[in-house]
């Protein structure tokens, strides 16, 4: 059993956090921001080929940080491999003593910087949950015995902002049926907008952890507004992250993080911080926190 889970099925407040790999071989600026969040995180997510922006292995970098004493949360988008690459990978994952995995669709590749690849899209982040699952209970999606079985705590992805809600609820109980075992949100910056969709999926009774990107400026905040699906930053936020200097916006950022942290505590089962390169703030943000 993986740390992560057994913190979460303590009941405390669990916080993650997340680095992204590098496009190319140069990791020690990624390594030590992850160094930033040693002690103070329950996991760390890898994230795998992010906006379709070809990148690092996620896979290379979870073995990496569990070498290092880190516990990782593989990321997984179905995008780029079919079933057979998939359930290789996680096989693969489960050989280095990797359990925590977030199964993801994943971007379009219209988003990234390669227009000519082809999207695979084989399986989808639900089915991708059931052939991990299956993969843990002995057999490949084929129904073929495995020859030793892995051990995985498979979670997935939910939008609380999305509008409407209503087909994210309906989305999140099939992840749970196909064997979700715990949420990491979308960024949420309206603490009622989650407390409310906590309420609507409680009986799920999967623990829940709300999504915190640091703001970097007023101009990120209107840009994921308008760009990004799931995400609504308030006005009010945004007003208060372009009434401070550039040299503000750190303090800034992380008082409104420490700030929506507090205010959500009560509604999940604890934080997905997402720093975007700010992992050297994440302390002082739970501290401020209270965490």
């Amino acid at each position: 059993m993986s740390n992560f889970s057994e913190a979460l099925q303590s009941g405390k407040f669990v916080v993650t956090g997340e680095i992204g790999p590098p496009k190319g071989t140069n990791v020690e600026q990624m390594f030590e921001e992850a160094e930033h969040l040693r002690g103070k995180v329950a996991a760390i997510n890898v994230t795998d080929i992010q906006s379709s922006v070809m990148r690092v292995s996620s896979l290379a970098v979870c073995i990496k940080l569990r070498e290092m004493g880190l516990e990782p949360v593989l990321q997984m988008v179905c995008r780029d491999r079919n079933r057979l690459a998939l359930q290789s990978d996680l096989l693969g994952a489960a050989i280095w003593g990797i359990e925590n995995v977030l199964c993801l669709t994943g971007d379009h590749v219209s988003l990234g910087d390669h227009k000519e690849a082809k999207g695979v899209f084989d399986l989808d982040s639900v089915t991708l949950l059931k052939a991990a699952n299956t993969l843990a209970s002995g057999k490949d999606m084929a129904g073929n015995d495995l020859d030793g079985t892995p051990s995985f705590f498979t979670g997935a992805v939910v939008s609380p902002a999305s509008e409407p809600v209503e087909p994210q609820i309906i989305k999140m109980k099939a992840k749970v049926e196909a064997g979700a075992k715990f949420f990491q949100t979308q960024a949420v910056y309206d603490p009622q907008q989650m407390e409310d969709f906590m309420k609507k999926v409680s009986g799920f009774g999967v623990p829940v952890l709300a999504g915190i990107v640091l703001l970097k400026s007023a101009g990120m905040a209107k840009f994921m507004n308008s760009n990004v699906a799931g995400v609504q930053v308030p006005d009010a936020l945004i007003e208060e992250m372009a009434s401070v200097g550039k040299k503000e916006r750190k303090k800034k950022s992380v008082e409104i993080a420490a700030r929506l942290i507090k205010q959500m505590k009560d509604c999940c089962n604890g934080v997905h911080i997402m720093p975007l390169g700010w992992d050297s703030l994440v302390p002082k943000l739970l501290d401020q926190a209270g965490l």
